[in-house]
């Protein structure tokens, strides 16, 4: 299950405005690769709507079927708003509907099979 905590209005090059949904899943213990602590963190993932402002405030709150995945990605630098550290990472999370999940764990990658 997810829930929209938000949007967020963006312009592409051409000056149009577009809109995304904030969404966010449930909360998870991850244990820091730095320190080794356990602390509790949710996946929150960005999606584009086709929706006008009005809609998307309309629906902060909603929940509806679904989750965010972690894919693995090019690395790229990431800086942590509240300390400012630049760390690397090397994923970026994905919602899919929990049908797509079922799919993305239950399926071979053809690059494995030969």
């Amino acid at each position: 299950m997810v829930q929209v905590i938000g949007y967020d209005v963006k312009e592409k090059e051409n000056g149009e405005e577009f809109l995304l949904l904030v969404l966010q899943g449930g909360v998870e213990a991850v244990k820091s690769e730095a320190t080794g602590k356990m602390y509790f963190t949710a996946r929150t993932v960005k999606v584009p709507a086709t929706f006008d402002e009005d809609t998307c405030k309309s629906l902060v709150g909603s929940q509806f079927e679904g989750t965010i995945i972690k894919v693995p990605a090019d690395s790229y630098q990431y800086t942590i708003r509240e300390t400012g550290e630049v760390i690397e990472l090397k994923h970026r999370y994905e919602y899919v509907t929990d049908a797509d999940a079922v799919l993305k764990e239950q399926l071979i990658n053809s690059e494995l099979v030969h």
